[in-house]
């Protein structure tokens, strides 16, 4: 069984979780997450099954939006709700200020990765560092906010809390955002929540739960609820190919294109057998009149068998 499955995470499982129990539902081995969310956040987790799990990659490099909450004035040693409160200040800064601070944040900033983070420094994961009470100098790296929206601001007598929405590029670190406003805002932060509601162009709406999973196993309905790999590649032009061309086209050779118009000298388009079978990926180059194309090394459906 081949394909997508956008799963909404619980937040009371790891990502790796929610595959083991997704394996088992499937019986499948080939099976992984596209995108890991922390154990306590919840939302929108892509899964690829079978042949889809080529296309984990793309996945990553998608944008994603989030949903999330910061308590202001509450330092912990993991950014989040999850860990050990190592600072406490006063909160004094009113919603004006808020508001314009987070809005600063639009656009390219550099973003310190967290030390509880599975990021790998000369082969140790962050994390198992951070648990021996090891912290290590990171890397500053550079992400991008193109969107935040600050929805809510709650002030009561024991504390303050700030719930925003984010459109962000791949690598974000949402918990290490809501640190960064802390600071800027002088009193420090923690993220308290988190919901992601989109990847790429898949939103939370999109997806189902794992007890309705649950319920499709049992009805023997599991393939109606995986969506296509090609759903990925959509923003790319459409190029169908006949039975002669396959061959040469899923062995990495060149094909030549001469019916198609490309005004561009290169380009990546979506490649269909004649009975509409995605196959992968291909290349365009064009050069004067003739226009050839070989498969893109970075996604082919190679299991077919040419006769």
């Amino acid at each position: 069984m081949d394909g997508i499955l956008l799963v909404i995470k619980p937040s009371d499982m790891t990502s790796f979780d929610v595959v083991s129990y997704l394996r088992g539902i499937f019986k499948i081995k080939k099976i992984g997450h596209a995108g890991t969310l922390d154990p306590a956040a919840c939302g929108l987790l892509p899964i690829c099954l079978g042949k889809a799990t080529k296309a984990i990659d793309w996945f990553q490099d998608f944008d994603k939006s989030y949903r999330a909450e910061m308590v202001l004035g509450l330092i912990t040693d993991t950014q989040d709700a999850e860990g050990n409160i190592i600072e406490e200040n006063e909160v004094y800064v009113d919603r004006t200020t808020v508001v314009n601070t987070i809005n600063a944040f639009v656009g390219e900033y550099a973003q310190v990765p967290p030390m509880y983070s599975a990021i790998k420094i000369k082969g140790r994961k962050l994390y198992e560092l951070a648990r021996q009470g090891i912290e290590v100098e990171r890397k500053a790296r550079n992400v991008y906010i193109s969107k935040i929206d600050a929805l809510e601001i709650k002030e009561n007598s024991d504390k303050t809390t700030v719930r925003f929405d984010v459109d962000c590029s791949k690598g974000t670190y949402i918990r290490t955002l809501c640190h960064d406003i802390g600071q800027k805002l002088g009193c420090g932060a923690h993220m308290s929540f988190l919901v992601r509601t989109r990847v790429g162009q898949f939103s939370l709406a999109d997806g189902i739960t794992l007890e309705d999973i649950k319920k499709h196993q049992e009805e023997g309905t599991l393939a109606s609820i995986l969506k296509p790999i090609d759903l990925l590649f959509q923003n790319y032009e459409k190029v169908i190919i006949d039975r002669a061309l396959m061959k040469r086209f899923l062995n990495g050779a060149y094909v030549f294109l001469n019916k198609y118009d490309f005004s561009q000298m290169e380009k990546t388009v979506r490649v269909y057998s004649e009975n509409d079978i995605f196959l992968g990926l291909g290349k365009v180059f064009v050069d004067g009149e003739r226009k050839k194309m070989k498969v893109e090394k970075l996604f082919v459906s190679n299991d077919f068998i040419i006769h």
